[in-house]
Parts: C-alpha cells; structure tokens; sequence
C-alpha cells in the first residue's frame, strides 16, 4: 500500500495538490487527524476495499492533535506492508500573507494569535520543523501558478504525463437525448445502419458480425481514420492544459449498432496508444430487441 502525507503551511497550495492526487487515482483524505491515519491504513487492509494508493493532507488544522503526526509517521514507517512518502509545501511568509489577504480568509491560527498573522506563520514553521526534516519531497509555491504547481506534481508522482488524463469513450442513441457530459460528440448515423438488416438487428456493436458490417463500408473506415486522427492530435493538447477527464462520445440513432462499434474500436486504439481508458454504452440495453428463434 502506498501512502502520502502532504503537509506544509497554510496557504501553500496543499488543496490543490490532493486535487491532482485524486484525479491521478490516489484515494484522498483532507485534514484527517494523525492517530488516524493508522486506523485508516487498518480499515482498507482487513477489509479488502481495493483501495492501495492512499494521500492524506495534515496540516495545523487539526489543531493540538498535529503534534501526534510525527509518532504516526514514524510508526507506519516501520511497517513493512506500507510504503509512506511525505510532500512537504511551502511559500514565503510574504507571500502566504498576501493570499491570506487577497481571498480574505482566515489563518487557522487566527484566533489563537489574536489576528497576528506573523506570530501564526512563525509558530506554523516551528510546529512543522520536525516532519519537513523527513520530507521525502518538496515544492516551494511562492514563484507557481496553480497549474505549475499540478504540473509538478504530476512530474513527481506519475511515470508518464499522459497518465494524468482519463478518457472515456461511449455510445448513446439521438433518440434517448444528446449526451451532455461530453467533450467531443460524434454523429455517426450517416454511416450504414446494421438495424435494417434482419439477422444483425437483435445484436450490438459489441459483437463481431455488427462491427464486421459496420465497419466493412469504405464510408465507415474513412471516417475512423480521420476520427482518430483528430483525437490524437487533440489529446496532448488536453493533457498539457491540465485536464483531468475527456470523454468522447459517439451517437446513432438507438445507441446500439454503430455508436457502439466506434466506442468500442475508439477505446482500442487509445488503449493501444497507452492511454488509461474507460468504456460506456449509455442506451445498449434500451428497448431491447430478442433475436427470434
């Protein structure tokens, strides 16, 4: 099981780097406090949730209990069934003060220190002094934009940047409502329609006689190919813009025959070009017709 601990001062960018540990598949957990986090670790062993890459944000927000995260870093280090790493964030004094004013919210140490924003930073960086020793990464946010700093982020923590992005393709049918949670909409229903053949009528897309049928008019080919082409040349402008999810999707008129057949050749091809990839058949069980004996 892998673990990070992201920590560091208020103000530093911490909320939007579990925005990116989410979206690159890490189970997240804001503001957990320290004793836990072994508890937590417990909970997904024994009761097999699948859950293995794990990312917990602690911070002074827990209050008098931070000062616990150090114990239970160095307990869960010596477990031999999990692998802890910790990011420590950080940013100048000056310029965490300046977004504290600019977004007008208050330091969580606020009241403690009647307002005074230097003596909170101060005291923030003594009480973090201990676990920024151990960090296993840093990142200093003072000179960053958000995405730069998501872009780092993702540079630590995947092996490949197009590893950030997730890619759904689906079918569904005109008849049922335009998808609306979709990127990019492909109207495939000038393409042959299998449902007009008598013995193809009662299968889908996700069978091999209705792709072979599809798929076996010059028509269908070319506009795959030019489809594809546009896709790939899309996609790395996607990823470099920083987007977390794209889903493509295609539509015929009952979401059965073609639509499924170009979702499902399309999620291929970006499976084969190494992108994480999800499938979907909005309207594939919709009115369905049994084959007759």
């Amino acid at each position: 099981m892998e673990l990070l601990i992201v920590t560091g001062m208020s103000g530093s960018g911490k909320s939007s780097v579990m925005d990116v540990m989410e979206d690159i598949g890490y189970y997240c957990i804001d503001n957990i406090p320290p004793k836990l986090i072994i508890k937590f670790l417990e909970l997904c062993q024994h009761s097999k949730t699948g859950i293995d890459k794990i990312a917990v944000a602690v911070d002074i927000r827990t209050g008098d209990m931070f000062a616990e995260i150090y114990n239970s870093w160095k307990k869960i280090k010596e477990r031999t069934d999990t692998n802890i790493k910790i990011l420590f964030i950080e940013a100048s004094d000056e310029v965490l003060i300046k977004r504290y004013k600019e977004t007008r919210r208050k330091h969580p140490l606020d009241e403690k220190f009647c307002g005074n924003m230097h003596e909170a930073i101060k005291y923030e960086w003594e009480m973090l002094a201990q676990l920024r020793e151990v960090a296993d990464y840093y990142i200093e946010t003072s000179n960053l934009s958000v995405s730069q700093l998501k872009d780092q982020v993702k540079k630590l923590f995947l092996d490949k940047e197009s590893d950030s992005l997730v890619i759904k393709t689906m079918s569904f049918g005109f008849k049922y409502g335009v998808s609306t949670e979709s990127d990019l909409v492909f109207d495939v229903r000038c393409l042959p329609n299998p449902y007009y053949i008598p013995e193809l009528k009662a299968h889908t897309g996700l069978e091999e006689c209705v792709r072979d049928y599809v798929m076996g008019f010059n028509e269908s080919q070319t506009a795959f190919s030019k489809l594809t082409d546009l896709i790939d040349y899309l996609i790395p402008m996607y990823i470099k813009e920083g987007k977390s999810q794209l889903v493509i999707a295609f539509g015929c008129t009952g979401g059965k025959h073609r639509s499924v057949t170009f979702a499902e050749l399309m999620a291929k091809h970006l499976t084969d070009n190494n992108y994480r990839v999800q499938i979907y058949h909005r309207d594939i069980k919709k009115d369905k017709i049994v084959p007759q004996k």
